[in-house]
């Protein structure tokens, strides 16, 4: 735990001084000399367990304590519900994805690990999906319904080339439609879906903010090659941080490289680690390897985790006034409920 005004914390030197004093009027009652009105009253005065006597006084402290320590105004790191509620889901269909290194095939295992992520995600999280080889294209606009993402999904088609880069611009043109973002050369069409991209009336001023600030949205990328067209992922990683956008990038399929065959034509692919662990630096993302389909199935589930909360330095101070106002009204009402008055 940290405070953001720490010097406030000197005022916990009160606390031993109160102590004492409470100390010293307990023995100077003991000295006073108290009259009984009869031996019922005595008898009585014997029987009263003495540690109740206490107790209001420990509460009451332990409340003076708890609203000292908040005026220091406490950080503590809490999980706390993720605040993002759009996933952009940029899958790679490149031919590379028909390889079977990872059963049945890599496409196939991706495609299944990706709904089950969908179908675990919250009702209120918005999903799109973004399929790209040589380039990229909406295949999904962000949307609640499951039923669309998951048969967006089951719609790829492999493609020839890998543009690793274009699924990311997409992606943030996706979430920011009014960012003026150029697609044409990452997707051959002219205009975003539903907008003109050269309409400068409806444009925002973009200014970058700082790396993974961005708490409404995240990009998820699955890939299994290297990028061999399109524009360097690493120049769309720094689009997608300028906008405070984290990439969570996931790696499928061997580093080491495989031989695979696709319409007549056979080529070695192999995963490119070393990019998508940087596109996650830059953006303060995450990077994961899913060698085989189980593994696969395991990162999507940490994913989704991880889209449902998150751990997060928060201001405390208002937890422990409460938990202060509390203890305050305990005391009172047990030295009410024991002695009949407040004390």
């Amino acid at each position: 735990m940290n405070f953001l005004w720490p010097t406030f914390l000197w005022l916990l030197l009160l606390l031993p001084l109160l102590v004492g004093l409470y100390v010293w009027l307990l023995k100077r009652k003991r000295k006073t000399t108290v009259r009984l009105a009869s031996i019922n009253v005595a008898r009585l005065a014997a029987t009263r367990p003495h540690w109740r006597r206490h107790v209001p006084p420990v509460l009451l402290l332990l409340a003076l304590a708890a609203l000292l320590v908040a005026t220091a105004r406490p950080v503590a790191v809490l999980t706390l519900p993720l605040a993002e509620r759009t996933i952009i889901l940029a899958m790679d269909v490149s031919g590379s994805m028909r390889a079977e290194d990872v059963k049945p095939n890599r496409l196939v295992a991706s495609q299944e690990a990706a709904k089950t992520f969908v179908n675990n995600l919250p009702r209120e999280v918005r999903v799109g999906v973004i399929s790209f080889a040589g380039t990229a294209a909406v295949v999904q606009a962000p949307t609640q319904s499951r039923e669309d993402v998951i048969a967006a999904i089951d719609r790829f088609q492999l493609q020839r080339g890998t543009a690793t880069g274009s699924g990311i611009i997409l992606s943030l043109a996706t979430l920011f439609p009014d960012h003026g973002i150029e697609i044409q050369h990452v997707t051959g069409q002219r205009s975003f879906p539903g907008k003109a991209i050269n309409d400068k009336k409806d444009e925002k001023k973009f200014t970058p903010v700082a790396p993974g600030s961005y708490a409404s949205a995240a990009i998820i990328m699955l890939t299994d090659g290297q990028r061999t067209t399109g524009p360097d992922p690493l120049d769309a990683a720094k689009m997608a941080a300028e906008r405070g956008v984290r990439v969570y990038t996931v790696g499928i399929g061997t580093t080491s490289g495989e031989i695979i065959g696709f319409e007549g034509w056979s080529m070695r692919v192999r995963l490119d680690e070393e990019t998508l662990k940087n596109v996650s630096v830059l953006t303060h993302g995450e990077y994961f390897y899913a060698g085989t389909a189980d593994d696969l199935k395991k990162v999507y589930e940490g994913l989704s985790s991880r889209m449902v909360v998150e751990r997060k330095e928060t201001e405390v101070t208002a937890i422990l006034a409460a938990a202060g106002a509390l203890l305050t009204v305990l005391a009172a009402g047990l030295s009410v409920l024991w002695f009949g008055r407040i004390a």
